[in-house]
């Protein structure tokens, strides 16, 4: 039997996650935000993404400590350089992918 509290935990916790992502839309969705900030808003997930990776790239060890040989920071360097130059995303995941594979030959 599903006691009443986890009905109400389960309630705010959709409500918590629900009501940060419904505002902006609804507010901002019928305005014409300046050129700038839209720009601006385009490189979050890009910001985003990188503060998650990089971390692991070139940390190792516990405690935490810098090491720029790790093979994963060695491709991704020229799997970055890859996809800026061509724009492909599959063909930087192919890329990518044949590097790591060729580092775990040689490291």
């Amino acid at each position: 039997m599903i006691h009443d509290n986890y009905l109400y935990v389960i309630l705010g916790m959709g409500i918590v996650t629900y009501i940060p992502r419904w505002l902006p839309l609804v507010f901002l969705s019928r305005r014409k935000l300046p050129e700038w900030f839209e720009q601006w808003l385009d490189l979050i997930p890009a910001a985003i993404l990188s503060a998650l990776i990089l971390p692991i790239l070139i940390t190792t060890g516990e405690p935490r400590h810098l090491d720029l040989m790790r093979p994963e920071f060695i491709v991704a360097v020229p799997t970055l350089i890859f996809a800026v130059k061509t724009r492909s995303l599959a063909g930087t995941v192919i890329f990518g992918m044949f590097l790591f594979w060729l580092a775990g030959k040689f490291f």
